[in-house]
């Protein structure tokens, strides 16, 4: 655990440690893809081909290469198209997650329909990337009474994306412009990056 000062939320202001430093860091938050039980739409199934090509647009937008870092938790839907783009461009992936790996596979990834194949996803981004997943609790130690689990790892990774540096940090998020169903969603990510004057790619998955 590390003794750097630490935020609110008992978040490293630094977050978690670099692995190089990066010319640019794609910070990414989005939703998973809608359980089969989902009552109101947010992001169905049938959106992921088009929502992959979206999130290909950005990071060319971008100019994504592999002197960049790319950042996310690594949940079905968003977090695992983005993550397989940037490996496709050369860019180094870090997870960060909130749960540990067969806790985040059952909250994060097996909910969403198709989720065993999500699941094989996951398995295969891990794979790829130079860098084993960190999970946040072996890093940071539990979480201060009352905090979310999710909102403490946007945090994480905004913090460790700011690390960087302010100029270097953009935000690709896949969000349908809603508060979300819990603490930690997209919306308190946007937020977080706007209040710190950080860029904000959307990609409103209302028109897909």
């Amino acid at each position: 655990m590390t003794s750097d000062a630490l935020d609110s939320a008992g978040v490293p202001l630094h977050g978690a440690p670099l692995p190089f430093a990066p010319r640019q860091v794609l910070l990414f938050s989005g939703h998973m893809v809608d359980a089969p039980t989902r009552q109101q739409p947010r992001f169905p199934a049938h959106k992921v081909a088009a929502a992959t090509q979206r999130i290909e647009q950005a990071l060319e937008l971008l100019g994504a290469t592999d002197g960049d870092l790319a950042l996310t938790q690594g949940a079905a839907g968003g977090d695992l198209l983005f993550a397989q783009a940037c490996l496709a461009r050369g860019v180094r992936v870090q997870l960060l997650l909130p749960l540990p790996e067969a806790q985040f596979i059952e909250q994060s990834i097996l909910p969403s329909a198709g989720g065993e194949e999500w699941r094989e996803r996951f398995y295969a981004v891990k794979a790829a990337c130079a860098d084993a997943p960190r999970v946040m609790k072996d890093e940071l130690g539990p979480p201060p009474d009352g905090a979310d689990v999710f909102e403490r790892c946007n945090r994480w990774l905004l913090n460790t994306a700011v690390a960087a540096g302010l100029a270097k940090l953009s935000l690709v998020c896949l969000w349908d412009g809603s508060g979300g169903d819990g603490r930690g969603g997209t919306a308190h990510m946007v937020r977080e990056v706007e209040r710190r004057g950080g860029q904000v790619v959307w990609i409103d998955v209302r028109t897909l």
